[in-house]
């Protein structure tokens, strides 16, 4: 049986699998920064994408997806046909990456992950029909957040381009958006810089629920909290029927012209 390492990092490991070309691709058990690797590196390969099937454990997804950046990029893989998660029993299979032709143990050494392959073919054909087993008995995993290229879309059309680049760019700035009670979240985000552009709380709460990414309670309790830790403000707007509508504001008009990566650290700073 001939074995060679392939590559020395989980997206080195994945990059090079991708360019095979594989028609199909087994993601079996893998830890949480291989689930990141894998979706930065399918979403970034410019050519055809293999079926990529995941096999996780659910405690490791639901950990991972947490991270809306993660999440959003996922569920683009997703919404276009290319990648589908299931869960299963983790204890059970060791993490590695199988194909029709070709199976890639993951070995971590050293702060360094490594892929040990082989492409005997005896030992390739146990292993992907065992997996592919496996994959029959699991349980899907559904994403509930939104593909990012649907949110980017229709925050441009639903909402201004203006902020659409905003929020793109306070994400870009970020290496996660987790939130976790106190930290940036997608709504936070939101909201932020729907006030950098003082636009209507109606407006980017309407569009959140809409687009999948949390309820209009949720954004007005959210917005609620930032109105109390002095990060944005609100003015209201008559309406010609009805209650006034809030527009949202930076409490510190100096934000209005800041970076969005300095916004994104302003408000870090109080959140946390």
């Amino acid at each position: 049986m001939s074995q060679n390492l392939l590559g020395t990092s989980v997206d080195a490991v994945v990059r090079t699998v991708l360019d095979a070309e594989p028609g199909e691709l087994f993601v079996v058990n893998p830890a949480g920064e291989t689930v990141e690797e894998l979706v930065d590196a399918a979403n970034a390969h410019e050519g055809e994408l293999p079926s990529i099937r995941l096999l996780g454990d659910e405690r490791t997804l639901k950990d991972v997806t947490d991270d809306f950046i993660v999440a959003s990029n996922a569920a683009n893989l997703v919404e276009a046909g290319d990648l589908e998660l299931r869960v299963f029993d983790g204890d059970a299979r060791s993490s590695m990456l199988v194909t029709e032709d070709r199976t890639v143990a993951l070995v971590g050494v050293g702060g360094l992950v490594g892929g040990l392959t082989t492409d005997d073919a005896e030992f390739t054909e146990t292993a992907y029909d065992a997996v592919a087993d496996d994959w029959d008995d699991a349980e899907a995993f559904t994403l509930r957040t939104p593909a990012i290229d649907r949110v980017r879309q229709t925050l441009d059309e639903d909402i201004s381009p203006d902020v659409e680049a905003d929020f793109d760019a306070v994400l870009a700035s970020m290496e996660t958006a987790r939130g976790d009670g106190d930290g940036l979240d997608e709504v936070t985000v939101s909201l932020l810089v729907a006030a950098k552009n003082r636009e209507l709380l109606y407006d980017i709460s309407k569009w959140g629920e809409d687009v999948g990414i949390a309820s209009k309670a949720t954004f007005s309790r959210t917005k609620t909290k930032l109105e109390d830790l002095g990060l944005i403000d609100t003015e209201k707007v008559p309406i010609d029927v009805g209650r006034p509508r809030l527009r949202l504001k930076l409490a510190d008009d100096r934000l209005e012209d800041a970076p969005p990566a300095e916004l994104a650290n302003v408000a870090q700073s109080v959140l946390t």
